[in-house]
């Protein structure tokens, strides 16, 4: 038999599923973070589930794998110093960026511009220039590039980054360079916007390169070391790492091209909640992946995630496709404090995360978090409670903890815990907004599935706030994201930047160069042993109205486009305008990108059924438990989730217990499990 194995990184856990590639069934593990040298903690995981499910490790011959390696070389500026070379009179592409600020109207007045990755005093310029239909203007000057190119060597750069004017329409410089590049500096990574980002927008596809450039050597580092010590282990094992829009690259394709990964954490819980919502029949669904450090939301439409082509990390925005997810520090690490100016309570984003972590998990923490909150509040109680299965949870340390909190706010300690919950869920509820509301999605017409370490104790409360029912609460959400990257798939797109309105091009000729751009990305494909039998083939295309400088992504059958033409993408485009502003507009709609994408057949991972019980659920009740809920002490259920049964109800307030996470059921609320397990919360 032989194995596949899902594994994500997070900030505070690292979470496993193996899959039996034969009969599709499933074990799982959650081990600490090593957030020094997150290979550690993978490899322990490994062990660790290997363990649980009695199998020799070399067994296992593929390991998908979310990480934020990526991420968090941007978060903490720990990337590689960056050499730029651009075509000549564009060196300060980067400073002169796009003219947007963010905050309100006097945001300028207190913005700090950050530092470009890849600084003014590390920008050359190529004596060269290519025209926008891709005819040499002027040759490059090769000369006086290899002096300039000895000179940044000096100076020592780590990365290069080669983005000129109008690559997109013409790489054949860009190539040079990096022949060039080769020779003057050795060893030296080097990353090509017209490789990275064929597209136009000079600053766009600038800034996406330097990007990539700025993450590569700590990507290909990683990744280089994991894939040895994966190979020591399991001998012919192949590494694939989850992309930022949901698809897997092979562990070459994240060297190169690392910036794909910057949301690559995340993208496993989304990929892992649709497989949950397939089998427990809900298309339409509202994501929330709360960990130990942040949280995650997304929106998931007739059982596909809504994808965008930029990807945000913290003030770099980068030309990538990724799910939509929006990301806020509201996570169980999240610090609560009271400044002195306000005396206001406040909550995150700064996390305890996994060392030394809360109060209560006893190692070493002392700050007021808000899985000390929930623990003083009884949703997370103590003694009981083994996170991962060996975590033993304080009550005491957590009560010390948010003392302090209780002390600046003159509150009793309960009160305190209270305040600190309501405050975390209003800022996740904000995120969820930002991907519903704001997109023209009313909530109410989606369900909410809460996930990830931490999100089960608060997706009551979030679908009380948004009106988002049911909630659902899969049977593994603490490694849902780990589920995510097993069953994926393999995944490349090719992009080509075609300017053209409607009525200076035709389907067939929009059609043509489709046909080339997928025979590209299924070639990628191939090489890693996928059969075009088992390959999906997608297209996209970015239309705006003429003489607008937004545009907006449109996926669209071929088959359609040959029959139809150009109309089928045009109507859809005015839909979207229209959900998104509310109007669409008369004018001639104008082609910019043409984009088409290959992916392979996902992994089968059977969903297992269970055993038919009735209403009554106190086969599984551990007996009753006091929790402060609504400003005051209740009584509730303590259940073991494991003993429930299909059909059991569950009457809140509630706790129902597992190894991988807790859930919380509030007053007036009612649990029901359905036949694969799920609990779908309601108002009762």
């Amino acid at each position: 038999m032989s194995y596949r194995l899902g594994v994500d990184v997070g900030g505070t856990f690292t979470d496993l599923i193996l899959v039996n590639e034969q009969t599709g069934d499933v074990h799982s593990a959650k081990v600490p973070s090593t957030p020094h040298d997150s290979s550690i903690g993978v490899l322990n995981g490994i062990a660790r589930v290997c363990q649980n499910a009695g199998i020799d490790p070399h067994k296992i011959t593929h390991v998908m794998h979310g990480t934020t390696v990526a991420t968090n070389t941007i978060l903490t500026h720990t990337g590689a110093k960056v050499g730029l070379v651009t075509t000549r009179g564009y060196r300060q592409v980067l400073q002169i960026a796009r003219s947007f600020v963010p905050g309100g109207l006097g945001g300028w007045v207190i913005y700090n511009k950050p530092p470009p990755l890849a600084p003014l005093a590390l920008t050359i310029e190529a004596d060269e220039r290519i025209g926008a239909k891709g005819e040499v203007v002027t040759k490059l000057n090769k000369a006086r590039l290899a002096r300039d190119l000895k000179a940044l060597g000096k100076k020592g750069i780590e990365s290069l980054t080669v983005s000129l004017i109008n690559s997109f329409a013409n790489p054949a410089h860009e190539q040079e360079i990096a022949r060039l590049a080769a020779e003057v500096l050795p060893g030296i990574p080097v990353s090509l916007s017209s490789a990275v980002v064929p597209e136009m927008q000079e600053y766009e596809r600038t800034v996406t390169t330097v990007a990539n450039a700025y993450v590569a050597p700590k990507v290909a580092k990683y990744v280089r070391n994991l894939e040895r010590e994966l190979k020591k282990k399991m001998k012919n094992v192949q590494l694939h790492v989850l992309r930022s829009d949901g698809g897997l690259a092979s562990a070459k394709s994240a060297e190169d091209y690392p910036v794909n990964m910057l949301m690559s954490g995340p993208a496993g819980g989304v990929s892992g909640a649709i497989w949950v919502g397939n089998q427990a029949g809900f298309a339409n669904i509202l994501t929330f992946d709360m960990g130990g450090t942040s949280t995650d939301v997304a929106l998931i439409q007739d059982g596909k995630a809504q994808l965008r082509r930029e990807t945000s990390v913290h003030e770099v925005v980068v030309r990538a496709s990724s799910i939509d997810v929006r990301t806020v520090g509201a996570g169980g690490g999240s610090m609560a404090y009271v400044p002195e100016i306000t005396r206001a309570l406040r909550v995150g984003p700064q996390s305890a995360g996994a060392d030394p972590g809360p109060a209560a998990y006893d190692k070493g923490g002392v700050e007021p978090t808000v899985t000390d909150a929930n623990v003083v509040l009884g949703y997370l109680p103590s003694g009981e409670v083994r996170l991962g299965g060996d975590m033993v949870i304080r009550r005491d340390l957590a009560e010390a903890a948010v003392a302090k909190v209780a002390k600046a706010l003159k509150l009793p300690v309960k009160q305190a815990a209270a305040g600190i919950i309501d405050i975390v869920n209003e800022n996740m509820y904000g995120a969820l907004r930002l991907v519903s509301v704001e997109k023209g999605f009313d909530p109410r017409d989606f369900a909410l599935m809460g996930f990830g370490g931490a999100g089960p104790l608060h997706a009551n409360a979030l679908g009380k706030l948004s009106n988002a029912w049911p909630v659902i609460i899969p049977t593994g959400p603490g490694v849902l994201c780990a589920l995510g990257d097993a069953t994926t798939s393999m995944r490349d797109e090719f992009a080509r930047t075609f300017i053209r309105s409607f009525s200076r091009t035709s389907a067939r000729e929009v059609v043509k160069i489709l046909r080339q751009l997928i025979a590209s990305a299924a070639r990628t494909l191939d090489r890693e042993g996928i059969p075009r039998t088992e390959q999906t083939h997608t297209y996209q295309v970015d239309i705006r109205y003429q003489g607008q400088g937004l545009s907006l992504t449109v996926d669209f059958d071929i088959d359609e486009l040959e029959k139809h033409g150009l109309d089928v993408v045009g109507r859809r485009f005015d839909e979207m305008h229209t959900q998104l502003f509310t109007f669409a507009l008369p004018e001639e709609k104008e082609i910019v990108n043409l984009r088409a994408v290959a992916q392979g057949k996902p992994t089968t991972v059977r969903a297992s059924s269970l055993g038919k019980g009735g209403s009554d659920a106190s086969a599984a009740l551990l007996g009753e438990h006091l929790l402060y809920v609504d400003g005051r002490d209740q009584k509730g259920g303590l259940y073991e989730r494991s003993k429930l049964r299909a059909g059991n109800v569950v009457r809140g307030p509630a706790v129902v217990l597992q190894m991988d996470t807790t859930t919380l059921i509030l007053p007036g609320h009612v649990g029901r499990v359905d036949d694969f397990g799920n609990i779908l919360i309601t108002p009762e």
